[in-house]
């Protein structure tokens, strides 16, 4: 077996392999190589740097005893997949859901998410959306401080558990998005420093140290992230990967990071013959994010956008402190559901300078918008949701307009169950100041931060769904609500339509109802407590969120705080 390193900064480099030490060759621009014969799969290792270490493989695809432990030799051809008939799952026209690994299920694992996946093609969703699952300190973690970026949390099944996931979901005609973290490495169990200059020497976000994309040593650097990406896409199968804070990734080179992995995953698309998507979460508001790369842009196939979400919120819960106070009115929504975005150079209060660019010309696909998802629910102190009416307003918004929309675990049948934040850093300094670090981080967003100690088991159980809410018949109603919602989107071409030219919304002034015009349909929303008549031509309701919604000579009767899809006949 060969085990390679790039350990530029190194003199010598050796490969401790069960317990015995072999001497590596200094190769090409920093890479070390060495062949031990009788190394195979399963074997542990780690690399010692001038008489340092052992120290896990930056690129170790296992870590079966967590990242403090030795990494694993791990042969991808030893899986057996089953999903050769699998042709893929492109962006347009699909709904996605983000789901936590060790929070979907009361097991936690992956396997425990494959019992669940019958009620996923019964929802209706095209693409799951995993949150990071790299591995991370502890048994519990959102995975936004992952390290050994190549391998995968042994917690929730390790490298097969996950390649089980994925071929059971693409049985199952469902496609899986990876969230992956390049931005940052997480605080603990990162041994990437002694290696060589795979960070900036800055703080790159309030997260941790930037990577070093630009700087002297960027090269293989880049690299390591690249492959990195390539790597899910094509050992494991994923349909696409969502990139976790993509502005927070300093790189001033004529060609941008983003733009480099666009090119090499649609030659790995072009490889392996399915659809590939890269999915960007920016906080930018810039088209240049989704544009072509022959048109100067990163060629995300898609990007997350806040704007919506933010619009919707409001609308939905009335909240509008912090960053949701620039969408408290209702005209808000109205500009997000026909222009993609609401600061497109506009003034944005939250941040105290003008804000985006407009995305003129950029389809509704590729803006992914959600109502609720980890951040949204999560960043607050309580992990609190959105309540039952809420949700079946917004939902009915969302699965109804232009966007390519995601949904968040439990929010289809409206559970109860908070999403909090949490984490088991093995440090004491790290365990003990994650509570404060955490509610520095969120000065000023207008909360009373009373959240439970991320620290502390029990707030990573009260996170957990609660599956048997499902007998109740409120949470099963709103679960129909859903399902209805999203097989009427796939049924009539016009809910599902892309183009954001053809949107027309009225709304009230004092902002009681909103009518979105999808081509000869209607989308109509009564925000208030009472019923309201739409001056709308007489016509057929094709569905309603509640009883009685009637149409006549005089328009359309809503009850409060109720929807209905209509179609008037001209």
């Amino acid at each position: 077996m060969i085990f390679e390193v790039w350990a530029p900064r190194a003199s010598v480099v050796e490969v401790e392999v069960q317990g015995t030490r072999h001497p590596m060759r200094p190769g090409l621009e920093g890479w070390w190589s060495a062949d031990v014969p009788a190394a195979g799969h399963g074997d542990r290792y780690g690399f010692v740097l001038d008489g340092d270490g052992p120290y896990p493989d930056p690129r170790s695809r296992r870590q079966p005893e967590g990242v403090f432990g030795p990494s694993a030799a791990y042969d991808h051809a030893r899986f057996t997949w089953s999903d050769h008939e699998w042709t893929g799952r492109d962006l347009r026209g699909s709904v996605i859901y983000e789901l936590h690994v060790g929070t979907f299920t009361t097991a936690g694992t992956f396997e425990a998410a494959v019992e669940k996946l019958d009620h996923l093609v019964e929802l209706g969703v095209d693409l799951v959306e995993l949150m990071p699952v790299a591995p991370v300190p502890g048994g519990r973690n959102w995975g936004y401080d992952g390290v050994d970026l190549y391998a995968v949390n042994e917690t929730y099944g390790g490298p097969d558990g996950l390649k089980s996931f994925v071929d059971a979901c693409h049985q199952a005609g469902i496609g899986v998005i990876l969230d992956v973290v390049y931005n940052h490495l997480g605080p603990s169990g990162n041994f990437l420093h002694p290696f060589g200059p795979y960070f900036g020497g800055f703080a790159g976000s309030y997260w941790g140290e930037a990577v070093n994309l630009d700087g002297p040593g960027s090269d293989q650097v880049r690299r390591y992230f690249i492959d990195n990406a390539l790597q899910w896409l094509r050992d494991y199968h994923a349909d696409g990967l969502r990139l976790d804070a993509v502005h927070a990734l300093h790189d001033s080179r004529a060609r941008h990071l983003l733009a480099e992995l666009s090119a090499e995953v649609d030659a790995l698309a072009c490889s392996v013959g399915r659809p590939l998507s890269l999915i960007a979460e920016s906080d930018l508001n810039d088209p240049r994010m989704v544009g072509s790369l022959d048109a100067g842009g990163m060629g995300m196939t898609a990007q997350w956008d806040d704007d919506v979400h933010h619009a919707l919120h409001t609308a939905v819960s009335g909240e509008s402190h912090g960053y949701y106070a620039d969408f408290a009115d209702l005209s808000a929504l109205a500009k997000v559901l026909t222009d993609g975005v609401f600061h497109d150079g506009s003034h944005s209060s939250f941040r105290g300078r003008a804000h985006g660019r407009p995305y003129t010309g950029v389809p509704g696909h590729r803006l992914v918008c959600c109502l609720q998802n980890h951040d949204q629910i999560g960043n607050r102190p309580r992990g609190d949701r959105l309540t039952m009416t809420a949700l079946k307003l917004g939902a009915g918004l969302l699965l109804t307009s232009p966007f390519t929309p995601m949904l968040f675990m439990g929010e289809e049948w409206g559970a109860r169950t908070p999403f909090l934040f949490f984490s088991d850093h093995v440090e004491p300094a790290l365990r003990e100041g994650e509570a404060a670090r955490r509610q520095r981080e969120f000065e000023g967003f207008g909360y009373d931060w009373d959240a439970p100690d991320p620290s502390d088991e029990e707030t990573f159980l009260r996170s957990k769904l609660d599956w048997s809410e499902l007998k109740d018949e409120e949470h099963w109603s709103l679960l129909c609500w859903y399902r209805d919602l999203i097989a009427l989107r796939k049924a009539l071409p016009e809910l599902s339509d892309p183009r954001l030219d053809t949107i027309r919304v009225e709304t009230e002034p004092l902002g009681k109802w909103l009518v979105m015009w999808r081509s000869s349909l209607c989308v109509t929303v009564n925000f208030c407590p009472d019923s309201v008549t739409l001056p709308l031509p007489d016509g057929v309701v094709l569905l309603a969120s509640d009883d009685p919604v009637s149409a006549g000579q005089d328009g359309l009767h809503l009850p409060g705080q109720s929807m209905a899809i209509y179609r008037p006949v001209i």
